[in-house]
């Protein structure tokens, strides 16, 4: 029996209950995948390639028969492990583009008399749909504010209360700044990013706001959808305004815990934005631990940054809060009670 072939929106629809196989080979799954999806390849990379080649030399027919050298020898592994994925006899299935690759192993998983779902266009079809969804505009609060303003612990206090927060920093494994790969685990590619953005998205009611921190468009080696960043250019954002001396005592127990030289190594990174004269100090400040000394010259660049960045938005979006505490909750509070004046 031919496994049917489904398109994008009901073959996700199908994954919140059926597990998904990439066949497609480990360095494509790699550089982007369906968050949940588990990689059995037909080919490995080398493989993959001969296929191609053959195909472009001698046919589709010629590179049936080389990939059956490859991946015959395998089936039973493979087969093996599509069984034991299976969520009650059922599998969804796609490639790159919904051809041979996806076909195949579908053939092979329904051998044994699991219903099989193939994605109409593969991959390729899954990229289109995400990136046309986040694209669209939607109801969102962007939470703003400089270097050491807690914003990240304000969120996570705002989605204990009930709210809608979209933490695009713990998606990219990346605090947004020179020293935010500090303590991380690797970031995801870009691609990687957009498709755990998306699946984070769908799960928010789209008639209510959500809450996400003013980022720039790049967090660490990662860089936002284009849409997506725009959208965020133009909604409505609440900065939290807050002076050196109430962000310092965070800042300095967050960062006086990580070793010296990757602190050091940190500060190189900004070093022509911040000056020759302003990198050594924070250096040599690190190296004395003076932490308060090397956070107030690396936030002197900081600020400066995030405030010609607030330019780029439309005034009239923005909602600037003083404060003269860093207590999370009292900062939470006012940022909600700030968030009622936006008419949607």
């Amino acid at each position: 029996m031919k496994p049917d072939k489904i398109d994008v929106i009901r073959f996700l629809e199908l994954s919140e209950t059926i597990q998904i196989a990439d066949v497609r080979s480990p360095s494509e799954f790699n550089f982007g995948h369906i968050p949940g999806a588990v990689n059995i390849p037909l080919f490995d990379d080398k493989e993959r390639e001969a296929v191609g080649i053959k195909f472009k030399k001698k046919g589709r027919s010629a590179a049936i028969i080389e990939g059956l050298k490859y991946a015959g020898p395998a089936l039973v592994s493979k087969l093996k492990l599509g069984l034991k994925i299976a969520d009650n006899g059922k599998l969804l299935v796609h490639c790159w583009r919904g051809g041979m690759r996806s076909e195949a192993m579908a053939w092979l998983f329904s051998l044994s008399d699991l219903e099989v779902n193939v994605l109409d266009g593969g991959y390729k079809s899954y990229r289109h749909h995400i990136l046309e969804s986040l694209s669209e505009k939607r109801k969102m609060i962007v939470l703003g504010g400089m270097t050491g303003s807690s914003k990240t612990h304000i969120l996570s206090y705002l989605k204990s209360s009930g709210q809608q927060v979209l933490d695009l920093e713990r998606l990219a494994n990346h605090k947004g700044s020179a020293f935010g790969a500090l303590g991380q685990p690797p970031q995801p590619t870009t691609e990687q990013f957009g498709n755990m953005l998306y699946n984070d998205l769908k799960k928010q009611n789209s008639n209510l706001p959500f809450w996400v921190e003013d980022e720039s468009r790049n967090i660490g080696s990662i860089f936002m959808p284009d849409t997506f960043y725009l959208n965020m250019q133009e909604t409505p954002t609440i900065v939290l305004v807050m002076d050196i001396k109430t962000r310092l005592p965070l800042l300095i127990e967050e960062y006086s815990a990580y070793p010296t030289e990757a602190l050091e190594t940190s500060v190189l990174k900004i070093s022509k934005r911040l000056g020759g004269d302003k990198t050594k100090d924070a250096i040599k400040a690190i190296d004395e631990a003076d932490f308060a000394k090397a956070i107030e010259l690396v936030l002197y660049y900081y600020d400066k940054a995030y405030l010609f960045g607030l330019k780029k938005k439309e005034s009239k979006n923005i909602i600037y809060i003083n404060t003269d505490t860093s207590d999370i909750k009292s900062n939470a509070l006012k940022v909600l009670d700030a968030a009622r004046s936006i008419k949607w």
